[in-house]
């Protein structure tokens, strides 16, 4: 299948900028009253894929953290568990086992994460392993340097490609275990690499042509990573293409996101874009490793009248 460039000059109208940045900045001011706080705070913890990306991780580190994902505040299990965790290749299996059937899902990053400047057979080979690890989730990273330089097709190929694994790889699975095994593709744009919004609005758009189930915006490597007003337009893109073909797309910002309000902000435009179907953790992600103790902290205050210490919370 080739990349059809007269469909994407269809999305093409230029990104104001200035309007977007502005309208960004008005949503993200709006206030919400205390019992939709309280939904917000809970609907987000529900939406992060709880995340560890660094080169000290060992196993202990990944299983406390999938715990932590399971039961968020335990003892209290009102609160819901995170959509899931994300970790680099090698700590797949022991996430696995650690979230068994609990409902959070397991993410990880592949095709050479976070650079992308792996040959395709390279990057093939290490989808394909993440998921017979144990991963239902993906999230590639684009070749920047590509699709900066115009090679528009083969950025569109790349995406496709690694699409077409997660499918075979899903029946592989479904066969393997006996029932259903569904891997999602989230891809990664990095947009503080993009350099302008328009760029991030072709990526975006290029990104669902070819497959996409979620449009990430960042590796949390580069920044700046995810911000509101980027996020407005890959949302913007959303909806367009949904529009255009009636297939929903999911969106997960990522890095940077270390509140409350923060996430709020998120929620509130995610609502005013795409409206209440993305507000589910089907739709939408949260990725982050810090934001889920200040989730907690402000649900202890909701529930309470009063804050909890850091040190009431286990360590991200």
């Amino acid at each position: 299948m080739k990349f059809k460039e007269n469909f994407l000059s269809n999305f093409l109208l230029p990104v104001d900028e200035i309007g977007t940045k502005e309208r960004a900045a008005m949503l993200a001011g709006r206030s919400i009253k205390t019992d939709s706080k309280f939904w917000a705070l809970e609907t987000a913890i529900s939406m992060i894929d709880l995340t560890t990306l660094e080169g000290k991780d060992t196993e202990g580190k990944v299983i406390a953290m999938c715990q932590k994902a399971i039961h968020p505040m335990p003892g209290d299990s009102s609160i819901p568990h995170c959509g899931a965790v994300c970790v680099y290749p090698n700590m797949i299996k022991h996430a696995r086992r650690a979230v068994g059937d609990s409902g959070v899902h397991v993410a990880s990053v592949a095709t050479a994460f976070p650079s992308g400047q792996y040959s395709m057979d390279l990057r093939v080979q290490d989808t394909v392993d993440c998921i017979r690890d144990g991963a239902d989730e993906i999230d590639m990273v684009i070749s920047r340097g590509e699709f900066l330089s115009g090679e528009y097709q083969t950025v569109f190929d790349e995406i496709k490609e690694i699409k077409q694994v997660c499918v075979q790889e899903s029946k592989y699975m479904s066969e393997k275990l006996g029932k259903k095994w569904d891997v999602h593709l989230k891809v990664i744009l990095e947009t503080g690499e993009l350099e302008t919004f328009d760029n991030v609005r072709k990526a975006s758009i290029l990104a669902m042509m070819a497959g996409a189930d979620f449009i990430k915006t960042s590796t949390g490597k580069v920044q700046p990573a995810a911000t509101l007003p980027v996020t407005l337009v890959m949302l913007e893109a959303i909806r367009d293409y949904y529009f255009e073909t009636g297939i929903k797309i999911g969106m997960k910002p990522a890095g940077g996101i270390r509140t409350a309000k923060d996430a709020i902000a998120y929620l509130v435009l995610v609502n005013e874009t795409l409206g209440p179907d993305w507000l589910n953790p089907n739709m939408f992600r949260l990725g982050a490793s810090t934001l889920l103790n200040d989730l907690l902290m402000q649900i202890r205050k909701q529930k309470t009248g009063f804050y909890q210490g850091a040190d009431y919370f286990t360590i991200d």
